[in-house]
């Protein structure tokens, strides 16, 4: 008999503790039983009108012991019908009576597609999501901004053609620019690359940067990856420039073009009265190969930043080049470097490539040379026409016919920190780079650097003026 009654008290015990957890599962009534959010405006950055915009979310949170029900989910101001929602795995415009479990949260996903402007400047789009629960309403501010783009796909430009800075251009698969032909970019110009898209330039191409105004050339991906690492950072978006072997006379300034699969590549152009490419301020980074590569093909550079691909960030078989001011640094995010920042053939005879062409003649002058890897695929320049005057390379090395007056194994502090997507490659305090160029060797073309600072009489070594701090 105690046995049973011993039972059955625990059976009512279990009811008891049952019914309790039922009553606290229950759907709160209480006013003060309000949803919270991880952010209170959601901003889906810069998004080309007319196309279709990446997935963003963010989550709703039950910070309470009882289900929350929401009795609506709504979108006051959309009247256009530009913005689409999927919330907790189901899609819709409007939603009723959405629970959440007490200390649980769900997610909502938004997507977009704006209507053009019809004006050249970004336009901010803001709207805003409703959550009403026991009659109180919260809002997640939704804001979005929204840029017009000329969008050309497989292009052919068989007159002298200019694009102007009013808007962004999309590239769809390719540019093509004709033998005879010239394409000049105006200062300001920024041209969005698209999945594999490609420019080729079997004419010339000039483009007319400035410190103030660069022209810019990436891919089309403006948001992030993941997190806050953004599309920024991913090489292999789109292929890149190629120079092929009609083309004459390119001239850039103030140019960044990043994100490629192979960089920029100069084929086969030969000697001409003037360098093949000449480069002065600009930016090759983020390549998946190397940033630029040169066959047969003659480089004048200056000032400029030649940084970040997997390869190697430069390649260079055969040629004349010259190289003033330049910064050379590979610390490539997404995998091991795959050879010496600069790769060098056809130097002498124990690199001939029995092409009967002349081997290379390079000069590098007020420069650094610096990153993982190694620098130079030839340690040894002996019995070359490559020289380094006033240089600063990573290696452990001495001054001698080919590297003249160098600064070795001495980092050149610069403000890239990889492990947290800082790659900048100024100078900081205390770096052995400052005012250590010799002015001689500063071409005219040099006096001041991307970011339009003089370089002075007494210059530092590498692209960028120092700036204290």
């Amino acid at each position: 008999m105690n046995k049973i009654k011993s039972i059955l008290g625990i059976c009512g015990l279990l009811l008891v503790i049952g019914l309790s957890s039922c009553i606290e599962d229950g759907i709160s009534t209480d006013v003060n039983d309000q949803p919270t959010f991880s952010t209170d405006t959601l901003k889906m950055g810069p998004i080309f009108t007319e196309a279709g915009t990446p997935t963003h979310s963010f989550t709703v949170y039950n910070k309470h012991d009882k289900i929350i029900n929401i009795s609506s989910i709504t979108m006051r101001d959309d009247a256009e019908g530009m913005f689409r929602f999927n919330v907790d795995g189901v899609a819709g415009k409007e939603f009723q009576n959405v629970e959440i479990r007490p200390n649980d949260s769900i997610y909502v996903f938004v997507e977009a597609t704006l209507k053009a402007n019809g004006t050249d400047a970004p336009m901010i789009v803001e709207r805003h999501l409703d959550f009403v629960v026991q009659g109180v309403t919260s809002t997640v501010v939704i804001t979005a901004e929204g840029q017009d783009v000329e969008r050309k796909k497989g292009v052919v430009i068989d007159t002298d053609t200019r694009f102007t800075a009013n808007k962004p251009y999309q590239i769809f698969d390719s540019l093509i620019v004709k033998e005879g032909v010239t394409l000049t970019l105006d200062p300001g110009v920024i041209l969005y690359f698209h999945n594999n898209a490609t420019l080729r330039i079997d004419g010339t191409l000039v483009s007319n940067g400035t410190a103030e105004k660069p022209v810019n050339m990436s891919g089309d991906r403006i948001d992030n990856v993941v997190n806050d690492l953004p599309f920024e950072l991913m090489s292999g978006q789109w292929q890149g420039v190629e120079f092929s072997s009609t083309s004459r006379n390119n001239y850039l300034t103030n140019t960044s073009i990043r994100n490629t699969v192979w960089g920029v590549f100069v084929d086969s152009i030969g000697a001409q009265e003037n360098p093949a490419l000449t480069l002065i301020n600009c930016q090759l980074r983020n390549s998946k190969e190397y940033a630029l590569a040169s066959i047969y093909s003659d480089i004048k550079a200056v000032g400029c930043e030649i940084a970040d691909a997997a390869a190697g960030v430069m390649f260079l078989r055969g040629g004349n080049h010259i190289f003033n001011h330049c910064t050379f640094a590979n610390y490539y995010l997404f995998a091991a470097v795959g050879g010496a920042a600069i790769q060098l053939d056809h130097i002498n005879l124990d690199t001939d490539d029995n092409s009967g062409l002349p081997y290379m003649v390079a000069d590098i002058s007020n420069s650094i040379i610096y990153g993982n890897g190694t620098e130079i695929s030839h340690g040894n320049l002996t019995d070359t026409a490559i020289t380094l005057r006033y240089c600063l390379l990573k290696s452990e090395g001495s001054n001698d016919d080919n590297f003249i007056s160098c600064i070795w194994g001495k980092d050149p502090l610069y403000y890239t920190v990889r492990e947290e997507y800082i790659f900048d490659y100024r100078l900081k305090n205390g770096s052995p780079a400052i005012g250590a160029g010799y002015p001689e060797y500063t071409l005219p073309e040099a006096e001041f650097d991307r970011y339009g600072l003089p370089r002075g009489s007494q210059p530092d070594m590498g692209a960028y003026v120092y700036v204290p701090n």
